[in-house]
């Protein structure tokens, strides 16, 4: 047996929790989890994995239920280590609910609306969609390595 270099799975984990701050400063004041909202955005967006932040351009304008700023994600569940990894996805399904109506958008942005800076999580894509005074709804996947909305490994 030998030694193997790698980044503790525990350790994943405890980035989900946010539980380490390796910054000069330190962001965190509280113990309370933090509310993670989802912003819909238009087809002719241009997010991506340099997106950094929430923002409103080529947001989804209110209407209905959603407002600017989108909708909070359930996060009931807990991340959690699987395997050599960290997963969390959140306990229910989003929606927007009735009455909302919304033309060609593609994506839905994961952000920390508790932090200050409104800080991307990450940003799902899926086929354009228009919706006309109805409710557009996102299943959560299953929870588990290879599924799970939010993975570090």
């Amino acid at each position: 047996m030998a030694n193997i270099q790698a980044i503790c799975s525990s350790f994943k984990g405890d980035l989900l929790n946010g539980l380490h701050a390796f910054g000069a400063s330190v962001i965190r004041t509280t113990t309370t989890k933090d509310v993670f909202n989802g912003a819909l955005y238009l087809a002719s967006g241009s997010l991506g994995a340099a997106t950094t932040a929430y923002s409103t351009t080529s947001e989804v304008p209110p209407s209905g239920s959603y407002v600017a700023g989108g909708i909070a994600f359930s996060t009931a569940t807990a991340p959690a280590v699987s395997g050599t990894g960290a997963i969390f996805t959140p306990s229910a399904s989003w929606t927007t609910g009735p009455g909302f109506t919304g033309t060609a958008f593609d994506s839905i942005l994961m952000y920390n609306a508790t932090a200050a800076g409104k800080n991307a999580v990450a940003l799902y894509t899926f086929g354009s969609q228009t919706i006309s005074a109805g409710t557009f709804t996102l299943t959560m996947p299953v929870n588990l390595t290879g599924t799970a909305l939010v993975q570090l490994t």
